[in-house]
């Protein structure tokens, strides 16, 4: 439920930052180079306005509001079934 959801949300930076998308940039070697690597690939050698990695990288970069991290529990969701 919604506390559940909010619960979720506090992890959200965290997770984030552990798998490479940083304050300083994405980390070399990271599952974000990675998942960079593969959008870039995929979309004729750079990585779409407003796609996941697009946003996640802004949040890692600039830090998360409240809303932004509501709208990225998706993303986050739909990137840890994908990884597990």
């Amino acid at each position: 439920g919604v506390l559940s959801a909010g619960v979720a949300l506090v992890g959200v930076p965290a997770v984030i930052s552990a798998v490479g998308f940083k304050t300083t940039g994405i980390a070399a070697g990271s599952l974000a180079a990675k998942m960079m690597s593969a959008a870039a690939i995929a979309n004729g050698g750079g990585v779409a306005a407003g796609s996941t990695v697009a946003l996640l990288q802004s949040a890692g970069a600039a830090g998360l509001s409240l809303a932004a991290k509501i709208g990225l529990s998706s993303a986050l969701g739909s990137l840890g079934a994908a990884v597990g």
